[in-house]
């Protein structure tokens, strides 16, 4: 059995399994969860450590209307860096990038655990395989779309129209547009497509940017007139 697991506490009457797998499916994946309806508590069981230590954070949230405690006996540490050639993950996410995802989908994070998620992007940094994945996503899709060394997040207001037209007839053979989160993507090529870069590539956020990512994320669905996934249908790159 996994050793990276939480404990959760003060659930509402009415969460179930389901409640609690929809919710910390946010943090990574989970390999079991153990739900005591009587106790009002469970214990999440997760394939990583950076999983149950985004879970910690989400100490203090909202699921089903009740505040829930999530705590851990250990202290779950991010894993060391892995092979940059395996997709990337939920776990490859900066936390305020996790926390965003959670406001979209409706649940309740108070500014204090907003607070601590930006804390832990500045100490523990961004995973280097999510950075390359971004960085190499922009020069890629810019390269062929607007011409060498050049990146969509880069490109100026005025020429978005062309350049957004240019990049739809990216070369898919090679690859990028396939393997490309379908968010990124078009978070990337839109006029706000530096802010977008930025909020992911950099430790330099406030609770307002999160927010900010949050209705954007809730927007793009919206106009596809979904409802926002969680992260197991729509994170990792696909080959």
């Amino acid at each position: 059995m996994s050793a990276y697991n939480v404990q959760v506490s003060g659930l509402a009457p009415t969460t179930t399994e389901n409640h609690l797998h929809d919710f910390f499916t946010f943090c990574g994946k989970i390999t079991k969860i153990e739900h005591n309806p009587d106790s009002k508590s469970a214990v999440v069981h997760f394939e990583k450590a950076s999983a149950a230590k985004t879970a910690v954070m989400l100490n203090g949230g909202t699921l089903d209307g009740a505040t829930i405690s999530v705590t851990s006996d250990v202290e779950h540490k991010d894993e060391e860096a892995v092979d940059e050639s395996t997709p990337i993950d939920q776990t490859d996410k900066p936390r305020a990038g996790i926390a965003a995802e959670y406001i979209a989908r409706g649940y309740s994070l108070s500014d204090h655990i907003l607070q601590r998620a930006i804390e832990i992007d500045s100490k523990q940094g961004i995973s280097s395989r999510f950075l390359n994945y971004m960085k190499q996503f922009d020069k890629a899709a810019g390269s062929r779309a607007l011409g060498p060394d050049k990146t969509l997040s880069g490109k100026v207001q005025e020429t978005f129209s062309q350049a957004t037209s240019q990049a739809r007839s990216v070369d898919e053979q090679k690859g990028y547009t396939k393997v490309a989160h379908e968010y990124y993507s078009k978070a990337i090529s839109s006029p706000i497509g530096k802010q977008v870069f930025d909020f992911y590539t950099s430790t330099s956020k406030q609770i307002l940017d999160i927010h900010a990512e949050a209705r954007r994320i809730a927007d793009q669905h919206k106009a596809a007139n979904t409802t926002p996934p969680a992260p197991a249908a729509d994170t990792e790159t696909k080959a």
